[in-house]
C-alpha cells in the first residue's frame, strides 16, 4: 500500500498570516498528485489555541498562525474536497502519523510526503516516518513543497537525503 502525507497545506501557510509566493506556486503541483495518487492520503493540520503566544514555538514565532476554528487554520480551498483523512498536530512532526499509517494493516510499500514548510514540517514529519518505518522507503516530492526560504528549502532537502529519504 502506498501512502501519501500532505503536510499542512493550510490557508496561513499559503496566503494568510505566514504566506508566501512560494507556498502558493506549489498548490497546484499538491492538487495534482494528490488527484492522480492511487493509496492512501493523509493530511497534516498545524493546529494551536488561541493561547498561542503564550506557548514555546509561539515564544520563537510570535506570529499566530493555524489557530484552531479559522479560515487560516482550514486546508486550502483547491485542496479540501480531497482532506478526508486529516490529522491535527501540535507541533511541528506528528507522533500520531506512523500509528495512522499502521493502522490500515498492509504492508506499506511507499510513504511520499509533500506540503508546508519543507523546513521544518516536512522534515520533522519526513523523519518520523522513516524512523518508525526504517525499511519502507519515504520520498519527499520537492516540486510539491515550499521552505520559508529557498536557502533553508534545499538545506532541508538535502538532510533528508542524508537519512536515506528519497528526494524526487
Amino acid at each position: 500500500m502506498k501512502f501519501l502525507v500532505v503536510v499542512d497545506m493550510q490557508v496561513d501557510f499559503i496566503s494568510g498570516s505566514l504566506g508566501s509566493q512560494m507556498a502558493q506556486d506549489i498548490v497546484a503541483n499538491v492538487v495534482e498528485k494528490v488527484r492522480n495518487f492511487d493509496g492512501v492520503v493523509i493530511f497534516t493540520r498545524d493546529t494551536h489555541q488561541a493561547d498561542y503566544l503564550h506557548t514555546q514555538e509561539g515564544t520563537n514565532l510570535p506570529v499566530p498562525h493555524c489557530i484552531q476554528g479559522t479560515s487560516g487554520w482550514e486546508i486550502c480551498p483547491e485542496l479540501q474536497p480531497y482532506a478526508t483523512n486529516v490529522i491535527d498536530k501540535v507541533t511541528f512532526g506528528s507522533v500520531e502519523l506512523p500509528k495512522v499509517i499502521a493502522s490500515f494493516r498492509q504492508p506499506i510499500e511507499e510513504i511520499q510526503l509533500c506540503g508546508l514548510c519543507t523546513d521544518i514540517c516536512v522534515i520533522s514529519n519526513a523523519m518520523i516516518v522513516k524512523a518508525s518505518f526504517p525499511e519502507v522507503k519515504v520520498s519527499v516530492d520537492a516540486q510539491c513543497c515550499a521552505g520559508v526560504t529557498v536557502e533553508s528549502h534545499n538545506n532541508a532537502l538535502n538532510a533528508m537525503r542524508a537519512v536515506q529519504i528519497e528526494i524526487k
